[in-house]
Order: C-alpha cells, then structure tokens, then sequence
C-alpha cells in the first residue's frame, strides 16, 4: 500500500495497537511519542509533546492522521484537559494542516449524554454533561470546521468501553475481580457499549481504506449489555466472585464526577453504520472477554 500515517496516541492501549495493525498491513506508519515513552521500532517515531513545543516533523507528509493522543476522564483538572485535549489539538493541526489529506478523530460514545432507554445511532444529536467530554467535542468541532476550510478529508469515530489485555479491562476490573476488590458504582444497572480492541483498531482503518470521510461512526458491539452483566461474566470467567455495588459519592471521591458520570450514563447504540465497512470479529462481549481471559492465561498473567 505505501500509504503514510501519522497516529497520535501512538504508545497508548488503542494507539499502538493501531500502529502495529497498520505495519503489519503495509503502511508507513509515524508515531508522535511523547520523550520518556518508546514507541514502536518498526515505525518512524517522532518525539514531541502537542502541549509544549513545536513538534519537528521534518519534511514529513501524510495521507492520513489518527488523533488517539487525549487526556482520560481520570484527569479532574479542566484545566490541564482543555491544555491538551482541545489546545493540544489545535496545535496539531497547525503543525498538520498542510501535511496531510484526511483526519480521523477518535473519541468517545460521552458525546451522547443522556439517551434514555432507546437505541441511539449516528443521527443522535450530541449533548455532552461532563466538562470531559465538553473539551473532547470542542475539540472534534474545532478539527471538523479547520479540515472543511483547508480541503482535509475528516472523519470522527466514537467508541464505546474499548476492552482488550491491558488498559482498564485488565488493570481495573481482573486484577481487582481477583483479589475480590471490585466495586460496581450504582450496582452496575445501566447498559454500555463494548467493543473488543481488534475490531476497535479495524473498524478505524475501514474508514480509511473504505474513504469514508464526511462521517461519524459509532463503534461498539452488537449487544448492548449492562455494565453488571459485562463484570459477572468476566468473574465466571476467572472464578472469581461477582463484584459487589459501591455509592455514587464514594466512587466519586476516588475517580472523580466526570468518570462516574461516563460510566453510569446507561446508553444503548445500533452499529449498523460501521458494520456495513467493518465485519466484527467480536461481535458480542461474551466471544471477545472469553478470547481476552484466554489470552491472560496463556501468558500466566492471571
């Protein structure tokens, strides 16, 4: 293919799980790392920081660029997240804006809000009630009118809770199902989307191979679940016990009201629209947290 790739948020869960799909497909991948990170060797690794200095691409050119790099909703600070993920991202795409042809902004179902108990699809009016997810859509705004006004292709995904062998799924919720430390905020009675982080990192490469620009898509799997429902199967999985329920206000005081906010937002979501361009491996969570567990013992890490 030959094509060249710039992804931010290269040494992330998703991000460099994104980078290496891309080498192993055949693109000349770039990876922005911040300086004390270690990016992919089989790519071309570019050390900058999208808050402090101007970032030397060189003469560098790109037929697409994956912004993964973001804050998480951990960071209570609106401050420090307006810095990066929306200053951050201005500052990108000066650096960028003539370097590139096309943009894929990755971000989160938050932009949503609160849905009810109805199944929302792409055409669901955003209505952000974090400051979090807030910052993210200045952000998505900010990139979707600049590409229009300088002739850059530009796309946006939104994922559900991306889950995989590490990130939050192995760090927060198997480490601590284990040690029978888990605490479901709210018992766990409100539905989320989930999707497994291979059809993650495919479903945003289709939009690139397939051009589907001048698009937003919603990426989760094919069976809304409640997050209750997601963590017991997990607990059966490893012979754990099913996590018990923590209060709103206590899981608030450890992780902050932004997170448990996301986190407790019931949502229900149709992926029809990215399944016509992307055929899920792990089309319900069952298949994709057995493939996980799996995958956790066989490196004797559970």
């Amino acid at each position: 293919m030959g094509k060249s790739i710039l992804v931010t948020g290269a040494t992330g869960f998703i991000g460099s799980r994104l980078v290496n799909e891309l080498i192993n497909k055949g693109y000349n991948v770039t990876s922005l790392v911040r300086k004390e990170k270690q990016g992919n060797p089989k790519s071309n690794i570019i050390y900058g920081d999208l808050t402090e200095e101007k970032i030397d691409f060189k003469e560098l050119e790109f037929d697409c660029v994956f912004h993964l790099a973001s804050h998480t909703p951990l960071e209570k600070n609106k401050k420090i997240l307006e810095k990066v993920n929306l200053q951050g991202t201005k500052r990108l795409f000066e650096e960028i804006k003539s370097r590139t042809k096309a943009i894929i902004y990755i971000s989160g179902l938050g932009v949503y809000g609160e849905t009810g108990d109805k199944i929302i699809d792409e055409t669901q009016q955003y209505n952000p009630n974090t400051n979090f997810v807030k910052i993210r859509l200045d952000a998505e705004k900010f990139l979707k009118e600049n590409s229009k006004q300088n002739e850059i292709d530009f796309a946006v995904v939104h994922f559900g809770d991306v889950y995989g062998p590490d990130g939050w799924f192995y760090e927060m919720l198997v480490k601590r199902l284990k040690k029978n430390t888990f605490r479901m905020p709210k018992g766990g009675d409100y539905y989320k989307g989930f999707v497994h982080v291979e059809d993650a990192v495919n479903s945003m490469i289709s939009v690139l191979e397939q051009k589907s620009f001048g698009e937003s898509f919603i990426v989760a799997d094919s069976m809304p679940t409640t997050f209750k429902e997601f963590s017991n199967f997990t607990a059966d999985q490893i012979n754990a016990k099913h996590p018990g329920s923590v209060p709103i206000f206590l899981a608030k005081a450890v992780l902050g009201g932004d997170l448990i906010k996301l986190l407790t937002t019931s949502m229900k979501v149709s992926n029809k629209k990215i399944s016509k361009i992307h055929q899920f491996k792990y089309p319900d969570y069952k298949q994709g947290i057995k493939q996980v567990i799996s995958e956790l013992k066989d490196e004797n890490r559970i």
